[in-house]
């Protein structure tokens, strides 16, 4: 089931001069700024996802080993000071014990203490289970709330409201709840989904290569991108702020920015090779950056928004090419989280 999400935006990406037939200008790129790392912690097994909450202050980690781990932002950037004073900063304030299978997605609550989180947890039907977790309670380690569905839940997104639930799943149809009620209303293949900053529409990206933009409201396709990335998987897509384009990550090397009124393609970044995992591409918070993996050399790879020119490679710090990046929404900041189990955090030097 394809990738879903909402849009809403600082930079307007719409002054960029989107005009296909107008070439890239290069060497007018912004610097990204230098970044310094910290390995955070492990998990028992591959490192799957991450996911910052709406305010910044806490990023949850989803694994192989079915565990989730709560992190506390400021206690990262604790235990990046030279001189702390109050010993080793343990930046993990919870762990989450409730699935049996590995860990997909993550999504926080845009209002309230909640995270919510979709795997493959193995019955006797192969259900698939939503659990959702009270951050607020500091004792919890097992999920307050379970829905069961009928497909492998591949990604969750909050509707901006709060009261809606998307899951993208092996179905062919998403699938929206009301999570009051837990009812669900809709029933589509897909790897992701996002909601737009307002909820005004969803964006999907699916194994058949296509990105489709859904009506939030209605719930109906109001335009399908057949072959974005060929015949390969679309591994990612996410809203920019304004609502007006969507990028997207596909398993042919290749992200792209769409259009959303019309389809068209208007920006391409290359220069990153991913064929394998299910890789994300991202905007950094004020959204003049885009980060990607680069599988083969296990790097960092950063590209100007507006030129579309590789402006940075890092490596990756990780044993193997990260499975899961996420930007920070308030600040210069990301975290990174792979198949040698470990999580690390990136921050702008001051």
């Amino acid at each position: 089931m394809p990738i879903m999400s909402f849009h809403n935006g600082k930079l307007n990406l719409a002054d960029i001069c989107y005009n296909s037939a107008v070439p890239d200008i290069k060497g007018t790129s912004k610097s990204f700024p230098k970044h310094e790392t910290r390995h955070l912690s492990e998990h028992k097994n591959i490192a799957r996802c991450a996911r910052f909450s709406p305010d910044g202050k806490f990023v949850a980690t989803g694994s192989a080993d079915t565990s989730i781990k709560l992190f506390e932002v400021s206690k990262i950037k604790q235990m990046l000071l030279p001189d702390a004073k109050d010993g080793p900063v343990r930046p993990v304030i919870r762990t989450f014990y409730d699935h049996t299978q590995p860990i997909n997605d993550l999504d926080f609550h845009p209002q309230g203490t909640i995270l919510v989180s979709g795997a493959k947890d193995q019955t006797m039907n192969f259900f698939i289970l939503f659990r959702f977790f009270d951050i607020s309670k500091t004792n919890a380690k097992r999920a307050y709330r379970v829905i069961q569905d009928t497909h492998n839940v591949r990604s969750v997104s909050f509707h901006p409201s709060g009261d809606f639930l998307l899951a993208g799943t092996d179905h062919a149809i998403p699938h929206l709840y009301d999570i009051n009620t837990f009812q669900c209303y809709l029933s589509a293949n897909i790897p992701e989904v996002r909601y737009s900053c307002t909820g005004a529409m969803y964006v999907t990206a699916s194994k058949d290569g296509v990105i489709r933009l859904w009506d939030g409201i209605t719930a109906n396709c109001v335009r399908s991108i057949t072959g974005a990335h060929g015949t390969a998987e679309a591994t990612s897509a996410i809203f920019t702020k304004d609502e007006r384009f969507v990028l997207s990550c596909g398993k042919d090397s290749t992200i792209k920015l769409w259009e959303v009124g019309s389809g068209r393609l208007v920006k391409q970044y290359l220069g990153a090779m991913h064929t394998q995992l299910r890789c994300q591409a991202i905007f950094n918070e004020t959204e003049e950056f885009i980060l990607s993996i680069d599988e083969l050399n296990n790097e960092i790879v950063i590209w100007d928004a507006m030129t579309t020119e590789k402006v940075a490679k890092w490596p990756s710090n990780h044993v193997g090419a990260p499975r899961w990046i996420d930007h920070s929404p308030t600040e210069s900041a990301f975290i990174s989280c792979g198949t040698d189990r470990s999580v690390r955090f990136w921050k702008e030097t001051i």
